[in-house]
């Protein structure tokens, strides 16, 4: 039985965030668990460099670039041109359709890219009020009002991935989530 914990994993840029999280979706899978949301996943050049991101809907597999050193926006991240209407398209509508009808929210990742949309802010704040367990990706420096009521809450776990524990903790969140005390 999954409680209804609300887990925030947080790391340095590199650290393994969406790494840790997304093994963490393999192992709940496994327990025959409905999981949507959305997740963020670079797009590397040559190398090894971020040339962009993917946002993806983990419910349906929907992905699209929103963000990329090829967009022209008034949104950047560095180099990279922020397309807020693709993230709203896919990611936005991936958390609601989760707060809806899924198990488990997904939430990879509340950054600088996706705060810029208040949609997405609102999506969010919405998922944090279910009943539901949750999984959220926060960026570990920036000091964004939504990142930092997140940080504030009661209600969220909030755990630092490194290099050096990376590979332990998703079977230390899957044990929380299934209600043990670790």
């Amino acid at each position: 039985m999954i409680s209804d914990i609300k887990i925030g994993i947080t790391g340095l840029p590199g650290s393994g965030k969406t790494y840790a999280l997304l093994r963490v979706i393999e192992m709940l899978r496994d327990e025959e668990l409905s999981i949507g949301g959305m997740v963020d996943e670079p797009i590397l050049g040559d190398g090894r460099h971020k040339t962009g991101f993917t946002v993806r809907n983990l419910a349906t597999g929907e992905t699209e670039v929103f963000a990329s050193t090829e967009i022209e926006s008034k949104i950047t991240v560095g180099k990279i041109g922020v397309d807020i209407t693709k993230l709203e398209a896919v990611g936005v509508k991936a958390i609601r359709e989760a707060c809806e009808s899924c198990d488990i929210i997904v939430i990879d990742e509340v950054g600088k890219m996706e705060v810029e949309s208040q949609a997405f802010i609102d999506a969010v704040k919405d998922a944090l009020d279910m009943e539901k367990p949750m999984i959220i990706t926060l960026h570990k420096k920036s000091r964004n009002p939504l990142l930092q009521d997140i940080r504030r809450r009661d209600d969220v776990r909030i755990l630092e991935v490194t290099p050096t524990n990376r590979n332990i903790l998703p079977y230390k969140i899957v044990r929380l989530m299934n209600g043990e005390n670790v």
